[in-house]
């Protein structure tokens, strides 16, 4: 893989971690402040607020895969396996790399693993 590619995509990746620890942050204050402002309330209140910290409990654990599939990315570069396919050890190519940074399988190896799971 060329260097300057690899360099743009680790500063994409970076900035991509970035944001979710930023999103993070603001979701854990957020939480954090719904559990503080709750008092006793009605069954309705109580069951918004419920719903309130599972959606933000949801965005975090969806933040978390991203973040967690990031950070693998970013050591994979660093270990200069970036862009070769798990399964096949083929180059990934640069168009699925740029629309999916993260992405660990080439094209035909994600295929087989969605009709596998089917």
């Amino acid at each position: 893989m060329d260097k300057e590619f690899t360099q743009k995509m680790h500063e994409l990746l970076s900035g991509m971690r970035d944001e979710i620890h930023g999103k993070l942050i603001a979701a854990n204050a957020d939480f954090r402040a719904i559990v503080e402002e709750m008092d006793p309330k009605d069954s309705i209140d109580v069951a918004s607020d419920d719903v309130d910290r599972k959606m933000l409990e949801a965005l975090g654990s969806q933040d978390m895969k991203r973040l967690r599939a990031i950070e693998a990315a970013l050591l994979r570069i660093q270990q200069g396996r970036y862009g070769i396919c798990l399964k096949c050890s083929c180059k990934i190519p640069h168009e699925r790399l740029q629309a999916l940074p993260y992405a660990v399988l080439c094209i035909d190896c994600q295929r087989n693993d969605e009709r596998r799971n089917r």
